[in-house]
């Protein structure tokens, strides 16, 4: 595994204009696995008081998407699908973390589960990405 590749990859999810709206920060990436933190903040909130389901769908898309694309090759999501177990609040630090379950030739299978800094879980995800050939763009 290429540290070099890793680290790119990790930098350019960062930079990402709609990654950096949440803030979201990789902490871990290996080839087909990931974890993605973010501070939910009050500007997070629905009208509950408590964090958006989008919210939290976008730490888990980015978790996803890391790890599918961790090979250096472009990995597009054709179906997330998401399901809410607890409410989270502003001020949690949210930590999604993507295993790769399976990968083929085009089609790779991951679970996302998203923990509370309780360790408590806030979703859990499963998520499957079309593997296209091509490089990353910014390889």
């Amino acid at each position: 595994m290429n540290k070099d590749l890793l680290q790119k990859i990790k930098e350019n999810v960062e930079k990402e204009p709609y990654a950096r709206l949440f803030n979201i920060k990789i902490v871990e990436l290996n080839q087909g696995n990931s974890v993605a933190e973010m501070k939910v903040l009050k500007k997070h909130e629905n009208f509950f008081s408590i964090i958006h389901g989008g919210a939290i769908f976008s730490l888990v898309d980015v978790a996803f998407g890391s790890a599918a694309n961790s090979y250096g090759t472009v990995a597009v999501a054709l179906d997330i699908n998401i399901n809410y177990i607890r409410p989270s609040f502003a001020g949690d630090i949210l930590r999604a973390e993507a295993k790769e379950v399976s990968r083929g030739n085009t089609i790779a299978t991951y679970d996302i589960i998203v923990k509370n800094n309780l360790n408590k879980i806030v979703a859990s995800s499963q998520a499957v990405a079309y593997l296209k050939k091509e490089k990353l763009p910014f390889l």
